[in-house]
């Protein structure tokens, strides 16, 4: 079954906007470097939506390259269009990524019917697994634990990346999964520790771009049965981790990821940088846990 912590990679931009390809790969080798388990680039910690196709194909390129295998590439499709969503599970299979992530569709609000629907077809026609990615805050859909039901252990469908935070979500699907093949695995860094303290499978995290190796430590101390010193660290960072989500996500992030001289650059517009007060507070923070 799947498992582990699979970093939200962020994308760095130059200071026109344009990708950072360098420090992109420096970004992907400091993952490699740490043991992270995956990388799940794109997507909305990754700002995705704000890229174009081209650049769409050039970060997963770089990120295959630069992890070599070491670690499992997992990106984010980022539509709502069947058509435009298939395409891209095709081209991640194509560059050699191990699974496909598959953001539920957004803005159009879809029926549950419609859901399973979209995710079958995708299933379908992808070269590699893929997992469902529930956000129903982004997405203003939510994957109900009835279509779940009727997605677990279909196919190529192999697990979900679930922003939920609320714990009786989590809970039932796994108690739903029953030991199939079909990893539940949280989108959010505060609920990794608790979700896994119940049986999870892992967590796609945000601070793991700063922290890899602590989010690592997480996920094998937890499936190792040493939940006293994977709490520890759980409790240690929450603070951090929810400092990271400030304003809007990703733009804590990659003020973090300034703040320690790694790459990040600005965001592109409509997002901003993160406000003086919170950036203070996320800088306190990062003192405060030994970071900075």
């Amino acid at each position: 079954m799947l498992t582990g912590a699979f970093t939200l990679l962020m994308t760095p931009f130059d200071e026109n906007f344009r990708l950072d390809e360098s420090g992109l790969r420096t970004l992907v080798r400091m993952q490699v470097e740490a043991g992270i388990h995956g990388i799940a680039p794109l997507g909305v910690t990754g700002e995705s939506p704000a890229m174009d196709d081209r650049e769409y194909r050039r970060v997963v390129e770089i990120c295959v390259e630069e992890a070599g295998g070491k670690c499992r590439v997992a990106p984010d499709t980022c539509a709502c269009n069947i058509d435009i969503a298939v395409a891209r599970v095709k081209m991640f299979g194509e560059l050699g990524c191990d699974y496909a992530v598959v953001f539920a569709p957004f803005l159009v609000k879809p029926t549950q019917a419609g859901l399973v629907d979209f995710y079958r077809r995708i299933a379908d026609a992808s070269p590699i697994p893929i997992l469902l990615h529930n956000v129903p805050e982004r997405a203003a859909v939510a994957i109900e634990p009835k279509s779940y039901a009727k997605l677990i252990g279909s196919g190529n469908v192999v697990g979900t990346k679930d922003g939920v935070k609320d714990l009786d979500h989590l809970a039932r699907l796994l108690h739903m999964a029953g030991g199939r093949d079909f990893a539940v695995m949280t989108a959010k860094d505060a609920t990794a520790f608790p979700l896994m303290a119940f049986g999870g499978q892992g967590v796609f995290t945000v601070a793991g771009n700063i922290l890899p190796g602590v989010m690592k430590s997480i996920v094998d101390l937890s499936l190792a049965g040493d939940l006293a010193a994977a709490r520890a660290i759980h409790e240690k960072y929450y603070d951090l981790f929810e400092a990271l989500r400030l304003e809007t996500n990703p733009m804590a992030v990659k003020e973090a990821l300034t703040l320690l001289g790694l790459p990040g650059g600005p965001l592109r517009p409509p997002l901003m940088r993160l406000s003086e007060a919170n950036r203070e507070t996320l800088k306190r923070l990062l003192k405060e846990t030994g970071v900075l």
